[in-house]
């Protein structure tokens, strides 16, 4: 495989043809240990320093089978799942080279098939004992907090601990409320790491662990299992870089100590769940009940607004263990407790002001952080991209960068329609816009609504001087809408394509929004042991926005057609240009049709051809194709490749025989 690199905008290969790299996330559940980790197995996370992550995504000895189905599919590219417990469980600066071997040669196998590959240290709301997945347990007690008191004391929301585990096979909204999981950053449980990881020396500057600042100390940590996975893989030529850290959180950073981010501000809009302060969440980890506005959705209203009143922490337990000093910024004395046992704001912009000087996330936390991670990655293979993420939301509303990026970095924002992501339905023919926060109608209104918000975050990647290349590194929809109908039909024997018409519809307008944009992405996700069930899902806090299932397998079937385990196939397998030899003006798929045009304006200088992926299960007939301007050269598997005849404007129309 040629290696690729950022030039401007584009990615490109050796020869100068532009890349368009298509692929998936690899996968959902390596998020939690294998093989019996899932969120839908109950655990008090006990044996946190015994666990394995060997065989996630899969084992071994399913590589085969899950490669050849995905490269059937026409993807071209993984970013693959790893996580730093996965590396760091056992203690500190004790690895599992067991683990890394695994990951290596999964790697590895991934450029036998032709995949690119990009290694994502993924994380949700910090770690598994605060509801989600990515740090190691043993770091909660160097911080001095208990991870068994963060349930109890409603500083995190954790699946495996507010499931009654009796009662399988469906959900409980009382419980566990659906997507609840992303609302734990705001909770102290990730509020207090986050504000550490990032900002230790400027708001807590005189905690140390092991003679580092918290900050540093958290962070050296985070970068050396980085740096053991890069040295095992720095040789393979189809290894494209790393992700910086996924999906981070800001923590209290940038807030007021009382902002309990009700307001609905454009570039920062209001979430759903508790409205928690920086004070709210300091003083109840102590121990004390307070309570709480609840955020709901208003449609009038266009956001989140309170609905009612929640009390929390009713059992007034503390999540500080009681023989270390406790809460860092209440040592350094941003709040303090009355002798009546109130909290008392001594200084309200605390999380705002460092030196008198007003700070911004992105500028003072974000991006140095991002030019650390690639000078930790650039140590071993200097060419190796950097993909850099920020906080989930503010690719959209902020797209962009804040400061100077690393040499090769890629705009590696995410992107979702959030109300078929939380309500776990496409509503078509109507959607809502969230940057106009309008009512947008048919499949033409939601894709021009799609490209106008993913044109948001390609922005920022051209407001980067020099510009960078845009990968969008996750979007994707729920396979159980509307609670899992498609599923109930499946099991009456109903194996017909139509049951996921809403899922190939909703996949259909995102993809022709990259495809007008030139969007190289990941899909989320694939993973190997999803299943039909509400409660288990990717095997991770009842989400299931898998293009696989076990459960979508019928006997004999091919792995890459319909009972072959794909869901929704029309959605996502579809023709696109991988290799252009020129600049691409124009990529279009009619589903309907399955009629695919590229328009190109041709560089003869480039060596290399133009290369379009035609998948077997959209042109199981063959193809007629009409050129202008260019010629085939070669016609091999699930490939039509191309050579222009003269520079200037080029054009291909591929249609089904």
């Amino acid at each position: 495989m040629k290696r690729l690199h950022p030039s401007g905008e584009w990615f490109e290969d050796e020869s100068g043809r532009k890349v368009i790299l298509r692929g998936v996330n690899l996968g959902g559940d390596t998020k939690s240990p294998y093989p019996n980790g899932g969120t839908h197995i109950a655990t008090d996370f006990s044996d946190h320093r015994d666990v394995s992550f060997v065989g996630r995504p899969f084992p071994l000895a399913d590589a085969k089978e899950h490669f050849t189905r995905l490269q059937k599919w026409g993807f071209n590219c993984f970013r693959l799942l790893t996580t730093w417990e996965a590396i760091e469980h056992k203690g500190p600066d004790d690895y599992d080279t067991e683990y890394l071997d695994y990951l290596t040669e999964i790697t590895r196998l991934a450029g036998d098939y032709g995949f690119y590959v990009f290694v994502d240290f993924h994380q949700d709301v910090w770690s598994r004992m605060t509801g989600g997945d990515g740090a190691p347990g043993w770091l909660f007690e160097k911080i001095g907090i208990d991870y068994t008191k963060l349930s109890d004391a409603d500083a995190s929301i954790v699946m495996q601990l507010k499931y009654d585990y009796t009662k399988p096979g469906t959900r409980q909204e009382d419980n566990y409320p659906t997507m609840c999981w992303s609302q734990n950053y705001k909770y102290a449980g990730n509020a207090i790491l986050w504000t550490l990881f990032f900002g230790g020396r400027d708001f807590a500057p005189n905690f140390f662990i092991d003679g580092k600042n918290v900050q540093d100390y958290m962070q050296d940590h985070y970068l050396g299992c980085m740096l053991a996975v890069a040295e095992r893989i720095k040789d393979f030529p189809h290894v494209l870089g790393f992700d910086s850290l996924n999906e981070p959180g800001k923590g209290f950073i940038g807030k007021a100590m009382n902002d309990r981010g009700i307001s609905n501000h454009e570039d920062d809009p209001a979430k759903p769940g508790l409205a928690w302060s920086a004070i709210d969440a300091l003083y109840s980890a102590q121990g004390f009940t307070i309570e709480l506005p609840y955020l709901g959705l208003s449609i009038i209203k266009g956001g989140f607004v309170p609905k009612k009143k929640q009390v929390v922490n009713e059992k007034q337990t503390s999540i500080w263990f009681y023989h270390v000093p406790g809460d860092p910024f209440q040592l350094e004395g941003a709040w303090t407790l009355t002798k009546d046992g109130t909290p008392f704001i001594e200084k309200n912009d605390y999380f705002q002001v460092v030196n008198d000087k007003p700070v911004e996330f992105d500028r003072d936390y974000m991006i140095p952080f991002i030019r650390k991670v690639g000078e930790a990655v650039h140590s071993v293979r200097k060419d190796w991209m950097i993909f850099a993420e920020r906080e989930a939301t503010d690719g959209v509303f902020k797209p962009n960068f804040d400061g100077e990026l690393p040499q090769n970095s890629v705009n590696a924002t995410h992107w979702y329609d959030y109300t078929v992501l939380i309500f776990k339905q496409f509503l078509y023919p109507i959607a809502l816009d969230p940057i106009r926060k309008i009512p947008v109608f048919g499949e033409n209104g939601i894709r021009k609504s799609y490209v106008n918000q993913l044109a948001r975050v390609k922005s920022g990647s051209l407001n980067v001087p020099g510009k960078v290349p845009t990968l969008i590194g996750e979007f994707g929809i729920p396979f159980d809408l509307k609670a899992g109908k498609a599923y109930k039909e499946w099991k009456k024997g109903n194996h017909s394509p139509k049951i996921w018409k809403n899922h190939v519809r909703a996949l259909n307008c995102m993809y022709n929004a990259m495809d007008d944009l030139f969007l190289s992405n990941t899909l989320w996700n694939y993973t190997a042991s999803n299943k039909n069930d509400l409660m288990i899902g990717d095997g991770w806090n009842q989400e299931d926005l898998s293009i696989y299932s076990e459960d979508q397998k019928l006997p004999d079937a091919e792995v890459d057609l319909y009972g072959g385990g794909g869901r929704a196939l029309e959605g996502f397998v579809r023709p696109f240009a991988r290799f252009i030899q020129g600049i691409p003006k124009k990529m279009n798929y009619q589903l309907s049709s399955k009629k695919f045009i590229l328009e190109w304006i041709a560089d003869k200088k480039i060596q290399g051809p133009t290369e379009i992926v035609l998948p077997r299960f959209v042109y199981p007939n063959g193809i007629k194709v009409e050129y202008g301007n260019c010629k085939p050269i070669a016609d091999i598997t699930d490939t039509l490749l191309i050579q222009a005849e003269e520079d200037g404007q080029t054009f291909v129309s591929i249609q089904a025989l």
